[in-house]
């Protein structure tokens, strides 16, 4: 489906669209027909994954010193937004790996070597500190279950985040604050819990990963919270930001397709009580408008915050305030796009609710991705916060 509509004035990145780019956009067609095939395994199909990894789509954030292709945030932005627009699951799946990979800056250099100068190599798993790790001589022994570990069938790599425990306590770094590490482990070393019966992003297998007592080396851990990257390059000058940015570039890929949809039901569908297409219907022309305006309003908000956070990290350190707009600018572009995607469910009708419609898929897909905590309603009472002049703990954004 093509929308009317160009879907923005191209940023200075999208002048001249990266190769990636273009063969994201170019798998549309391939990718939205298994979109169904996708949702009912409850994750991606294996030959799929192949062939994402042997493109290079969850490379797109590792450093180039380590193979990777260490992209602009805009243009990994894109890439994963032109997925989504295919098939969320695929999209979310992509962020997720290809997120959890841009942490190899952060590692020791002979653990970052090891796992991802493999080519085809896939990380994923969960940053909450859900897990305990007990220090031990030489590294840690680590225990927890995550849930929400997308895309965990199909990774080599896992990594967990937990706190760090001296004699069964944590261990704090200061007053009322432990300390949180994240820990990498073979994904074999894992019991991977089939539990994710969701209602949207379905494809995603975001089940739980589960270890017990299972030693981690010290040059296998690192933290993002007062420790700079081993790589000192101006990706990975804001951590936080560029772990989330994916979210909302699944969002609106998805609010994308959703207007996409509605447009092309808008010329097919004909009411039958009032005896003209429902895009001859005023509630429906007001809905895409409200929708269009809503989802580039949110996505040039975005990626003016990405170009300039990135800009400042060519610089210097990234400002707090600087990290706190990315953040504003990644939970407005989340929730506009779920508010986008509802304006086209309602306008369909009951065409919408049938598993044949693209659009609800949508509707379900955009509301998952919506509950991630990373773009939740607490995030705007950071950023707000930091707007009424107060003063924000940094390790936070």
């Amino acid at each position: 489906m093509t929308s009317p509509l160009p879907h923005a004035a191209p940023a200075a990145s999208e002048a001249s669209p990266h190769p990636l780019l273009a063969a994201a956009e170019a798998l549309f067609p391939r990718l939205s027909a298994r979109s169904d095939e996708i949702e009912n395994a409850r994750r991606l199909p294996p030959d799929l994954v192949a062939e994402l990894a042997r493109d290079g789509y969850f490379r797109m954030m590792i450093p180039e010193s380590l193979g990777g292709l260490e992209l602009h945030p805009a243009v990994s932005f894109q890439v994963m937004e032109s997925l989504a627009r295919a098939d969320g699951a695929t999209g979310w799946c992509v962020m997720i790996g290809a997120a959890t990979a841009l942490t190899s800056a952060w590692l020791f250099e002979p653990a970052a070597q090891a796992i991802f100068t493999r080519p085809d190599v896939i990380t994923g798993g969960v940053a909450a500190p859900i897990g305990r790790a007990e220090r031990v001589e030489g590294g840690y022994r680590l225990s927890g279950r995550w849930p929400w570990a997308s895309g965990s069938q199909h990774c080599h790599w896992l990594v967990g985040g937990g706190v760090v425990t001296e004699g069964g306590k944590p261990r704090m770094v200061r007053e009322g604050m432990p300390e949180v590490r994240m820990f990498f482990f073979p994904q074999e070393r894992a019991v991977l819990h089939d539990t994710w019966f969701a209602s949207g992003l379905c494809g995603t297998g975001s089940g739980d990963m589960e270890v017990k007592d299972l030693f981690i080396p010290d040059e296998y851990t690192f933290s993002l919270a007062g420790q700079p990257p081993r790589v000192a390059r101006p990706l990975y000058g804001f951590p936080f930001g560029l772990l989330g940015m994916g979210i909302p570039a699944v969002a609106l890929g998805i609010a994308r397709r959703a207007i996409d949809e509605l447009t092309a039901l808008s010329r097919q569908k004909t009411l039958m009580l009032e005896r003209r297409l429902l895009a001859a219907r005023p509630a429906a022309q007001e809905a895409v408008a409200d929708a269009e305006a809503t989802v580039r309003s949110a996505r040039a908000f975005l990626l003016e915050s990405l170009h300039a956070i990135h800009a400042e990290s060519t610089r210097g350190p990234v400002s707090v305030r600087s990290r706190a707009e990315l953040r504003l600018a990644m939970t407005h572009a989340t929730r506009s796009a779920a508010r986008a995607v509802d304006r086209m469910y309602e306008a369909a009708g009951g065409t919408a609710v049938f598993r044949s419609s693209p659009l609800q898929r949508c509707f379900r897909d955009v509301h998952t991705a919506t509950q991630h905590a990373m773009v939740a309603p607490a995030t705007l009472e950071l950023t707000g916060g930091l707007l009424l002049g107060l003063e924000l703990p940094t390790f936070t954004l």
